[in-house]
Order: C-alpha cells, then structure tokens, then sequence
C-alpha cells in the first residue's frame, strides 16, 4: 500500500474519531436536561394568621401566640385574616372562644376580641363568675392592676362595740387570689398606660360573689397585688379569718379608752353572811 492511501486512511480514521467524540460532548447536556423534571409553575401565595402553638380555651391571646404564614392564595377562605389588612397588634388580649392547635389558622369563631358580645363570658373559667367591685386610686392601687393579675380583696369597715358608744375601724382579707378580668371596661393592657380604674371586674366562685356582695354594702373594698410568680411553699400564707384592728395599726387609737380600759366586770360573791365584791377586766382585741 502506497504512502499517499496510508495517509489518507489515517486522516479518515482521525475525522470520525473527532466526530464520535464531538457528538458525545454535544449530547451530554442534552440527556441532562431531558433527565431533569421540569419545575412546576410557581401557584402565587399570601401570608395568614395562624396560631403559634397550641391555644386553650379562655387563654388571653399575647402577641407570641401568634404569626403570620404562607398560605395559597385560592386556598384563603373568608374568615381567615391576610397580612397587610390586619395586624397582630389587634388580636392581643383577645380570648380563645375554642382551642386552636399549632398553626391553625385564626377566625372569628374561634377568638373573641375585647367590645364583642360574649367576651366575658369567653374569658370566664366554667363554674366561676363575674363581678365588679368598686375602686379607689389607692384601693386600686393607683392603676397598677391589670386583667389577668391576681389579687387579694380586702374590706375596711367601722364596728361599734355591744353598748354602741365605743366605735372601731377594722379590716379583714375576705378573699385571697383572685384573678382580675377587667379594669374598667378595658380587658386588654396592650397600650401599657397606667389609667385610674373606678371599677374591677374579678373571677370568682358563686359564693364569694354572695361575699362581696355583701362586704360592697359594708364597707370599703381595696385590692392588695399579688406576684405573677406561683407561691413554691417559701411564701407565707395568710392565717384563716385574718383580720387587723385601729389599735393594731396605731398606739395612739382611743388613747383614753387604752389607758383606763373598758368597764370592769363586778361580780358579787356572797358567804354566808358576808358579800365580796369582784372586779374582772374586760380584754381588747
């Protein structure tokens, strides 16, 4: 075989070896983004209110309970609240008409804002009551007290002794934590504004409402706070019936009353012919 025909069938041999070879790279890609699955088209979104956790019946609704979620705009019924038209702030100090598990999304039916009918008694535990007791700015210490605090109620009345003439002032603790539902007719402390109350609405049993029902006609009521903290058993309890009177608080109460004490009790005892003359003192609480 001649030189020149030699040549000739190796520059053959290279020319479909490149091809073989230029065909493949070509191809590669191609099978690639045939293998690829094609993405499907982006469904447009909006962003709803959801519960961020679980939420119990009656809870009063904080701004951590709840967040706003992607949801799929032909997916967003009626009831439901989309970002951009509400805010979180308007749902806080709300109540849970019904408990809502995580992520669920927020309605009307299953919340009840402050001003809505039934509010209250959304916000009411089963079995409990509610009642108003008048306030002072010191008996409600001077706007401090906010709904779902826990207080103490105590009553302040003037007391006369069996004759009618000695007249006393003397407080008890009726009833002790109790937790506050209201401050006037605001059931929310969102706007954190310390404002004077003139009226406290509480939580209570049917038979502390009788209570205070009565304690209202017989004196002054004032609230004493308790700390948000549970008592772990370091707290002192207060004993039952706890009471204190004028001459407790003050020394300088009925002085004369204090130095000379009230009438003696004179008790004649008779022997025989002779009769002795006996003088108990009374004691002062």
């Amino acid at each position: 075989m001649s030189l020149r025909r030699l040549l000739f069938v190796f520059i053959a041999l290279c020319a479909s070896a490149g091809t073989v070879l230029i065909g493949r790279v070509w191809l590669a890609p191609q099978r690639v983004a045939a293998a690829a699955p094609v993405p499907a088209p982006q469904e447009p979104v909006t962003h709803v209110l959801v519960a961020q956790g679980k939420l119990n019946a009656g809870q009063f609704v904080r701004p951590e309970n709840l967040r706003w979620q992607a949801w799929p705009k032909n997916g967003v019924a009626t009831g439901y609240f989309v970002e951009g038209r509400t805010r979180i702030e308007d749902f806080v100090g709300s109540v849970v008409r019904s408990a809502m598990s995580d992520g669920e999304p927020i309605t009307d039916g299953k919340i009840v804002r402050p001003g809505d009918r039934g509010f209250m008694a959304a916000v009411l535990t089963p079995g409990y009551r509610a009642v108003t007791v008048p306030v002072t700015v010191s008996s409600g210490i001077a706007g401090f007290v906010f709904p779902g605090d826990r207080v103490d109620l105590i009553l302040t009345m003037t007391v006369r002794d069996a004759t009618g003439k000695l007249q006393r002032h003397a407080s008890e603790t009726l009833l002790t934590d109790l937790r506050v539902l209201a401050v006037d007719q605001r059931a929310d402390d969102q706007n954190k504004q310390v404002v004077v109350e003139k009226t406290a609405t509480l939580e209570v049993t049917p038979k502390q409402a009788e209570i205070i029902a009565v304690a209202t006609d017989l004196g002054n009521l004032s609230l004493s706070l308790r700390s948000l903290a549970r008592a772990d058993g370091t707290m002192p309890s207060l004993p039952p019936f706890s009471h204190t009177w004028d001459t407790q608080a003050t020394h300088i109460t009925f002085p004369t009353e204090q130095k000379q004490g009230p009438a003696p009790i004179k008790v004649s005892l008779v022997r025989g012919s002779k009769v002795v003359e006996l003088q108990f003192a009374r004691s002062v609480p």
